[in-house]
């Protein structure tokens, strides 16, 4: 059998068109990159991939509830704007957030082979997500960001054996594809005054 991550949706493989990202195929690369992270064991990036899934599941209920307004990303917090309802853009602003985070944590990982991955995710929450949360959450933050694997147990579990070069290849254009995205995201939704990411 394939490893996960030769079946898993890309987010590389999101269609992104003038109308914006495709929302359900967003949704499945999502859904895929987050239980990527169940190969590691429960509980290691358990705080993570809850704050992932509860966002996840606000936009899949938003685009579930009115799928012809929200076949993009775009067109989902627009109609929600003149809905004057924003439950799933809040969690579309949150899964950005997310998202990002985790995108900018692997990326330092492959740009700094040297340093452990716990550092990756420290660099990435100090620049992405400390802002955003109080004192008292930045300590339970940082207790568990010190539980993440060693980088050499992360590949292996990850790519669950497999040549873990190849698995490096793959996990670059996810990232490079979740970069586009998320970046992409966050100018629409910060410049359009939805919220910030």
């Amino acid at each position: 059998m394939a490893p996960y991550w030769q079946t898993a949706k890309s987010f590389a493989e999101v269609p992104i068109t003038e109308e914006g990202v495709d929302t359900p195929i967003f949704l499945q690369a999502s859904d895929d990159f987050v239980n990527m992270f169940d190969l590691l064991g429960k509980g290691v990036f358990g705080f993570v991939q809850t704050d992932l899934r509860n966002n996840i599941a606000g936009v899949r209920e938003r685009y579930n509830s009115a799928p012809s307004g929200s076949t993009t990303l775009e067109n989902l917090v627009k109609t929600e704007a003149e809905e004057h309802n924003r439950h799933g853009t809040a969690c579309l602003v949150r899964l950005i957030r997310g998202l990002l985070f985790t995108c900018k944590a692997l990326q330092n990982m492959q740009r700094d082979p040297g340093t452990e991955l716990h550092v990756c995710f420290k660099r990435s929450y100090d620049s992405v997500l400390k802002h955003h949360h109080s004192f008292l959450i930045r300590s339970v933050v940082s207790v568990a960001i010190r539980a993440v694997p060693h980088r050499q147990d992360f590949y292996h579990r990850v790519s669950e054996g497999s040549d873990s070069q190849a698995f490096d290849v793959e996990l670059t254009g996810w990232l490079s594809g979740l970069e586009n995205i998320v970046l992409r995201m966050k100018a629409f939704l910060e410049q359009g005054g939805y919220g910030n990411v």
